[in-house]
């Protein structure tokens, strides 16, 4: 890894995938497996704090990333193949294998329409010749006003016909449950918060503790290699995890039988 590599980021990142990891894992047990004692996902203090505030860590930072690329156009491109890819295996799975997981618009879809958005707006600066300082409040402001507006959505209760509606949030009628939901409202707004933030303190693309001890980098690596790895672990360890515990409880099924 570089020396002057961003680590805190991947860290903070890796952080927030391993609480998704341990969610999933409870969600599994609670509802797939019936071990009521993780149904600690279903109170308030998780689902109304900590949950959310994962959630920001990890949109923010992918903000962040989003201003340290130098090619957002191919990563939209490769999240929307991939959330393309999803949805279709999901809707397969779903409905020819009867195993509920529909998966329609969730973090995937999210991230693609941030980094496509960034960069339609760096385009515009650069061809504009827009002082940055200029794009920064703008996409500030509009960062603030989406988390406000996520808010607002949240709190009424529509429910409607039209799917392109979908992704803001609102309730639908014409679609059934999903296995994963992330909504452009209010996450939309923490990315483009996070983009100004990236904007401004990461300007040079390099880390901001070039000079951590040896021992912070070293408890921060496994993490941080989670961090960098986070497309890929977020695609396969929902399956490995459910492989897991159906393998463990069919053992235990058995011997609990013989």
């Amino acid at each position: 890894m570089k020396r002057d590599r961003a680590f805190e980021l991947d860290f903070l990142r890796g952080i927030a995938l391993v609480f998704m990891i341990v969610m999933h894992i409870s969600w599994d047990l609670c509802y797939s497996f019936g071990i009521r004692s993780f149904a600690y996902i279903e109170e308030n203090w998780f689902s109304g704090l900590f949950h959310p505030i994962f959630l920001m860590i990890f949109v923010g930072v992918s903000g962040i990333c989003c201003t340290l690329s130098r090619n957002n156009v191919f990563r939209g491109l490769k999240l929307l193949a991939v959330a393309i890819a999803l949805t279709v295996g999901t809707f397969i799975v779903t409905f020819y294998f009867r195993f509920y997981c529909l998966i329609i618009f969730n973090v995937i879809g999210l991230l693609t329409v941030g980094i496509f958005f960034y960069a339609l707006v760096t385009f515009i600066e650069k061809k504009a010749k827009i002082r940055p300082e200029v794009t920064n409040f703008i996409l500030l402001a509009l960062g603030c006003y989406a988390t406000i507006l996520g808010h607002y959505i949240s709190i009424f209760d529509y429910t409607v016909d039209n799917i392109l509606l979908l992704p803001t949030g609102i309730r639908m009628n014409c679609l059934p449950p999903q296995g994963d939901f992330m909504p452009l409202f209010p996450y939309i707004g923490i990315f483009l918060i996070g983009c100004v933030a990236g904007r401004i303190l990461y300007s040079d693309k390099k880390t901001l503790f070039p000079n951590a001890p040896s021992w912070v980098r070293a408890i921060s690596r496994p993490f941080a290699f989670m961090g960098r790895h986070s497309l890929v672990i977020y695609l396969v360890h929902q399956p490995v995890i459910y492989g897991i515990l159906l393998a463990i409880f069919t053992i235990i099924r058995s011997a609990g039988r013989s």
